[in-house]
């Protein structure tokens, strides 16, 4: 057995070797008892020509105990191999051999939730990014593409269900145990290993793919879950269906599979015919789940499944790869599901998930490329800088090459590379080969972190109408200096009623503008008194300033055909009034005064939004809902997250008061009698839910029994969840009463309770620390559970900064103490959660010195996912 745990070192991407050897065939033997797993494996290697004269290789294994190894059948002593740090190291390897060994492991004590673990009595695994090596010995890179066949055993009373990759080929009985082998035709990365040992009940139906063949599709969850599966099953098939219509891709197996597992550090992963899910990514049903589960469910078995070309027939050559599989498989869920809803609303969401999570992400201490040229820790790498400006990245080029031109040079990106690991260089290669374009410059998006600033003046003579850009990258942690980035910009002019105006020779009234050099202008003859629509549909990653003259926004918003250029005007509106009162001098008497001022002179174009709310609800309640008290606490250095919240909530509690009336009549209008699960009920309850809470911070007398009749009489877990929230984040008199009743009546539900919990840790005011270090007390609270960890840990430290950054520490203290308990079980989770310490070098100074002592105490023991975030935190 090893003696030594593996030493944390950087790996960097100019350093990239391909192996010596490659694994043509594994065959794996998984033997499951109680306390202990041996796993028998035997890796058939074969060396690469270009490595002649090499004959050792080392193979990566973590915490495995050794029975035994052999070379082609003959035993090894222990002067033939070296098993150290996380290391296996065998000499005297031929040309072509069989290596095989023998190891026992110890799943039941797998906390961390990496290769193979217990979650609520059955086995399951999760080996992306580097988990297989917990499993046993192999050269655990992305680059290393081999055939699987594995046998998987067990108590057959126990474990009825033992699943793996590919396809059944044998099954048979040993006394009370029995074994199934399952053999995957296709070569792929250990990271899209998977197996399963329970006993699930399974949703069962078929799709007939575009070339006619029959694939069986099987979704397994517990017994009790089995009704919550219909949603996942029907999204599975419209993925697939659309798979085939909008990029040529057929299923590839006899089988699809989805298994629900409660225990799970991410969202969901797409191993080759075995997807693993969270729970809360693929369970859904209208009385347990929010219209947001639905759509998020939705979208994420769209994106697993996509990955089976987008990752898994075509993967990465090496981690730094990374987004090439998930930023350009987040676009390709993007689109699906802005094909199945309103794409002007989920647009629209994507952009406010970007600008609010991944900017200043981009912003701040955890700065990277998309494509890194360094990591210590590749867990801590799956960011959403990997997946949503990869996504932004990837529709850009959409775009640059228009929809036929992108089809085409994705299919010949999958028909070039299938079976093989490669690289973003290789993906663009593609894109430059069909259109002609030289995207050289544009490749810079790849390897330069931080968001570009676009500056755009605009200028009215006798030649027209010019709008002149600059763009400049602020410095991030080691890349002080920036080059120009190729910036798509797609643009409108509005005239005085609104119509867009002709912009060219060609009679077009958009176009797309390409910025590429650091100040650059653009000139259109003939055109005056317009309102510029700028940056339509978000057609590139940008942070876009511009001095609007009066009035403009108002105009775009009431206006604009483009719904991002609407939210956006509406941010602006919003931002500028909210800026003011953070800005303001005077204690929140004052400011409330201010703000009732601001409210006032937002409430007239405000109201022409909610007269339109009947084009599309869920549109509208995107255009007035406010920014969060996160993002406007982003705006300001140094931050002062106390005055930030008093401006947040005064306003809130302002335009509650303005436009009372007004949400009133939408929580009263938008009642609905009879459920119905389409875009546009989710949308009219989106936005009654956002009216009862305007109701709620503006104190209107009816906001209570509108709230405390919504959750006693709800159609919806959206309407249930919406009136508890409204309750408890307004310190409503039923607030207690119905926290009650929802634990009482969810108490069996985990997916609901971690709401429940969530909404709790959420709940905003400077008092909420007690309130949350209660929660942690509960008897339902589990710290080996991450959608537990993530319902109260999560959401304290992520969605309630006024608790967080309690002017007396006391957030911080809790937070670290969470922190440090959470990685001792789960360094994946803790160095995820810990990302929310990351505004540190904003703070005013006497906060940054509170938080920085309690990163820096919990960072001397620390796991090295921990302390390579905190390190960098720290390090600002």
């Amino acid at each position: 057995m090893e003696t030594a745990h593996s030493a944390v070192k950087t790996t960097r991407l100019d350093e990239y070797r391909s192996p010596a050897y490659r694994v043509d065939e594994v065959r794996l033997d998984v033997d499951i008892h109680d306390g202990v797993t041996t796993v028998s494996s035997e890796l058939v290697l074969q060396r690469h020509a270009d490595a002649a004269g090499v004959s050792s290789m080392t193979f990566n294994g973590e915490g495995l105990s050794l029975r035994s190894l052999a070379l082609d059948g003959v035993v090894l002593n222990e002067a033939s191999y070296r098993y150290e740090a996380g290391l296996l190291t065998v000499d005297g390897l031929p040309e072509r051999c069989t290596l095989s060994s023998v190891v026992d492991i110890e799943p039941e004590k797998n906390t961390a939730l990496e290769g193979l673990y217990l979650s609520k009595g059955m086995y399951c695994t999760q080996c992306e990014a580097e988990g297989f090596r917990h499993i046993t010995f192999f050269p655990d890179r992305p680059d290393v593409l081999s055939r699987f066949t594995t046998t998987v055993r067990a108590d057959r009373a126990r474990f009825p269900l033992l699943l793996s990759n590919g396809n059944p080929v044998a099954s048979g009985e040993d006394g009370e145990r029995h074994w199934v082998t399952w053999e995957d035709p296709f070569p792929k990365p250990c990271y899209l290993f998977a197996l399963v040992a329970g006993d699930l009940a399974c949703l069962e139906d078929t799709f007939n793919t575009m070339s006619g063949r029959e694939v069986a599709l099987r979704l397994y969850a517990e017994h009790r879950d089995l009704d919550k599966l219909d949603h996942a099953m029907e999204s599975l098939k419209q993925a697939m269906r659309w798979d085939e219509q909008t990029y040529g891709r057929e299923y590839d197996l006899d089988i699809y599979m989805i298994v629900a597992v409660s225990h799970f550090n991410m969202g969901a992963m797409e191993n080759k015919g075995l997807n693993i899910f969270n729970t809360s990514c693929v369970l859904a049903h209208p009385a347990t789940t929010t219209d947001a589960g639905f759509q998020r469910v939705e979208s994420v078995v769209a994106h697993e499944y996509f990955h089976n070309w987008s990752g898994n027939r075509v993967t990465c050559r090496d981690w730094f790869q990374l987004s090439l599989k998930e930023g350009f498989t987040v676009f390709r869920d993007q689109e699906f599901s802005a094909d199945m809803n309103s794409a002007a609303v989920k647009r629209v969401e994507d952009v406010d998930f970007l600008v609010n999570h991944q900017f200043p992400e981009d912003q701040g201490p955890m700065a990277h490329p998309v494509r890194p040229s360094e990591y210590q820790k590749i867990d801590n790498f799956y960011t959403l800088t990997i997946y949503e400006k990869g996504a932004e990245i990837v529709r850009m080029q959409y775009h640059l090459l228009g929809a036929e031109g992108f089809r085409k040079a994705t299919d010949l990106y999958f028909e070039r590379f299938d079976g093989q690991a490669v690289t973003c260089d290789d993906f663009v290669a593609c894109m430059e080969e069909v259109s002609g374009l030289d995207l050289s410059k544009f490749k810079r998006w790849y390897s330069q972190a931080g968001t570009p600033v676009l500056s755009v003046t605009a200028t009215q003579d006798e030649h027209g109408y010019s709008l002149n850009f600059r763009q400049q990258t602020p410095p991030t942690p080691g890349q002080a200096e920036k080059l120009p980035v190729v910036i798509p910009v797609r643009i409108a002019l509005l005239d005085r009623d609104g119509e867009p105006v002709i912009l060219d020779e060609q009679g077009r009234r958009e176009v797309v503008l390409i910025v590429d050099q650091q100040e650059q202008g653009f000139v259109f003859p003939g055109v005056s008194g317009v309102t510029p629509s700028l940056l339509r549909g978000f057609s590139a990653p940008v942070v876009l300033q511009h001095d609007y003259q009066d009035g403009q926004l108002e105009h775009l918003l009431a206006h604009d055909s483009d719904g991002y250029c609407r939210w956006a005007a509406s941010r602006e509106l919003y931002f500028a009034a909210l800026d003011r009162l953070v800005k303001g001098e005077g204690g929140t008497a004052n400011v409330a005064q201010a703000a009732e001022q601001e409210a006032n002179q937002l409430a007239a174009v405000l109201d022409q939004v909610i007269a339109r709310a009947g084009e599309d609800a869920a549109q509208a309640a995107l255009l007035l809902a406010l920014p969060s008290e996160v993002a406007l606490g982003d705006r300001h250095v140094p931050l002062d997250p106390g005055r930030v919240h008093v401006a947040h909530r005064s306003l809130r509690r302002a335009l509650g008061h303005a436009l009372q009336s007004q949400w009133l009549e939408l929580s009263e209008s938008l009642l609905a009698t009879e459920l119905q699960m389409d875009g546009v009920a989710m949308g009219r309850r989106q936005l009654r839910n956002l009216a009862l809470e305007y109701l709620a911070a503006g104190d209107h007398p009816e906001a209570e029994r509108i709230a405390v009749e919504l959750f006693e009489l709800p159609l919806c877990m959206s309407e249930e969840l919406g009136a508890l929230r409204t309750l408890v984040h307004y310190q409503l008199p039923g607030a207690a009463q119905a926290l009650a009743q929802f634990e009482k009546r969810w108490k069996d539900e985990a997916l609901v309770m971690d709401q429940w919990f969530s909404v709790q840790a959420s709940a905003g005011g400077t008092d909420q620390v007690e309130r949350v270090r209660g929660l942690l007390q509960h008897p339902a609270f589990d710290w080996a559970t991450p959608n537990r960890v993530r319902s109260v840990v999560g959401a304290f430290a992520g969605s309630n900064p006024a608790a967080f950054h309690a002017e007396d520490g006391s957030g911080y203290r809790l937070f670290a103490e969470m922190l440090a308990k959470v990685d001792a079980l789960n360094p994946q989770i803790a160095a995820r959660i810990a990302n929310a310490a990351a505004r540190l070098p904003r703070l005013k100074a006497e906060l940054q010195g509170k938080l920085r002592a309690e990163l820096e105490s919990v960072k001397k023991g620390a796991s090295a996912n921990l302390s390579e975030v905190l390190g960098r935190v720290l390090s600002n």
